[in-house]
């Protein structure tokens, strides 16, 4: 009895047959040959990487460990909460479009001079002013100087951002976070050293993962998004169905970490793949250490209750709070926590658009300051609040709307900032605006100045946290003259 067989299965069955000869053969001379498993076993260790999260010792003695940036993206009005005005109220609808005309986005909603529609108070000892929308972050003035003559360059979100986030308005460069992490690498090697906790109801930011890249640096030294509830990080776990024996993982480990030596022994110099590998190390470590750093089930009731937890305004910043606080103390060397959305963006109704993002963060930003400080921690972390820009001091509204739901638009010229902790001079209030609060005109500080100052709290001079590229040493405060805000600290 005779059968046949159809001419594409003979030539399908024949390509399984040669593919089986062919990876028998690249196993064995893998595994045996001159370039192999066994062979890169036996030859002299690979070169050290040249970069990783290891820690670095800072150029001085530093003042902060570690740093939680609390980035307000969108621009916080400075005349509404931090910077009061009484001359806005004294000229409230005067026009003064013309002298600030460069920096207004929308020319034909333009108005004249706005009030603040809040009350500002004295508090503390210091006596610093701020406004009713704050009264938790209030309670903390003599913890927390004021910046008031911070300015960008850009009156737009995007290159704003930019600059605020890598020191130039263009994309592509390493963030701030980043050059820290390259700068000192992390305390704990189960975590990474710099972790971004964005809102995970929202969407991303503007500018998106942009802000905190790691550009020519780099990949390790790239931000990690954390998320605030469930597994910490997307993947970190297998799923049930797919896990294996322990001993079964060991061996894959292994032989996983001999391939990589191959692979790297061949291509030497690829620090994508290098970054890769460190990531991978790095999130099998973190199977256990971060859940566990981020499981606030930890925390009594009193302290989830005292940050916000639990209260529906609040919540969701509450956690991510409490969460930095949690990474800081466990050797993280930089946590950047975002807002929702542009919740200051506020071109329009200001006077529930505000509200809503002032009642969002304030109990929980002063919770973690209390917290911080009742852990001894605050001696050694800086905390820093602020957004890219804030607004001007005239109002935004279309013609023939009602002026109730007037907002501001952007203002770069002049804004404020704050910074507590890690050996800063609470209580105190440095720079000025203007009489209305348009431009920064008295002890101006740059963003580059600002970057300036944060390095120096962690012990690094700026002009010496560099990196060589195409035999230029790229900076993050560039080549322009900066100044370090030394007046901010005791």
């Amino acid at each position: 009895m005779t059968s046949s067989i159809a001419r594409r299965d003979f030539f399908r069955s024949a390509a399984d047959g040669l593919h089986g000869t062919a990876l028998a053969y690249l196993f064995g001379r893998e595994l045996y040959g001159g370039s192999g498993l066994l062979a890169a076993d036996a030859q002299a260790p690979s070169p050290p990487r040249l970069y990783d999260l290891t820690p670095k010792q800072p150029h001085v003695r530093p003042r902060a460990k570690a740093i939680i940036q609390l980035f307000m993206q969108g621009g916080p009005s400075q005349v509404d909460l931090f910077d009061p005005k009484p001359t806005l109220t004294k000229h409230h609808g005067q026009s003064v479009f013309r002298d600030l005309a460069a920096d207004v986005s929308s020319p034909e909603a333009a108005g004249g001079l706005m009030r603040s529609p809040w009350k500002f108070a004295q508090h503390g000892q210091s006596g610093t002013w701020v406004s009713e929308l704050l009264p938790h972050t209030a309670q903390h003035v003599d913890r927390i100087a004021v910046v008031r003559s911070m300015y960008n360059t850009h009156p737009n979100h995007e290159p704003a951002l930019y600059k605020i986030q890598s020191g130039k308005l263009l994309p592509g460069l390493p963030s701030f976070g980043s050059w820290v992490a390259y700068g000192l690498g992390t305390e704990n090697q189960n975590l990474p050293a710099y972790v971004v906790l964005d809102d995970p109801q929202s969407r991303l930011p503007v500018n998106e993962i942009q802000n905190w890249q790691s550009g020519y640096l780099p990949p390790v030294y790239q931000g990690t998004r954390m998320r605030p509830t469930g597994s910490p990080i997307l993947n970190l776990t297998p799923e049930k169905s797919r896990q294996r024996p322990q001993p079964v993982v060991e061996a894959s480990r292994r032989l996983l970490a001999r391939l990589d030596r191959i692979h790297k022994t061949q291509r030497p110099g690829q620090l994508r793949l290098d970054a890769r590998i460190s990531s991978y190390e790095l999130a099998a470590r973190m199977q256990m250490t971060a859940s566990d750093a981020l499981d606030l089930g930890q925390e009594t009731q009193d302290t989830q209750q005292r940050y916000g937890i639990g209260n529906k305004t609040t919540d969701n910043y509450a956690r991510r709070c409490l969460m930095a606080r949690r990474l800081v103390e466990r050797g993280v060397r930089l946590v950047q926590i975002y807002t929702r959305g542009q919740m200051w963006d506020n071109h329009s109704n200001i006077g529930s658009s505000l509200v809503g993002a002032c009642q969002h963060t304030d109990q929980p930003v002063a919770a973690l300051l209390d917290d911080l400080g009742e852990r001894g921690l605050l001696d050694d972390v800086l905390v820093v609040w602020g957004g890219e820009f804030g607004r001007l001091p005239i109002a935004q509204i279309r013609p023939g709307t009602d002026p109730k739901k007037a907002g501001r638009d952007h203002g770069p010229a002049g804004f404020s900032i704050w910074m507590a902790g890690a050996g800063v001079r609470g209580g105190t209030v440095y720079g000025t605006t203007d009489e209305i609060g348009y431009k920064a005109v008295d002890k101006r500080v740059s963003v580059a100045d600002w970057h300036a100052t944060m390095l120096y709290a962690l012990g690094m001079h700026h002009e010496d946290l560099y990196f060589d590229r195409h035999g230029f040493r790229e900076r993050l405060t560039g080549t322009d003259k900066v100044r370090v805000v030394r007046e901010l600290f005791a």
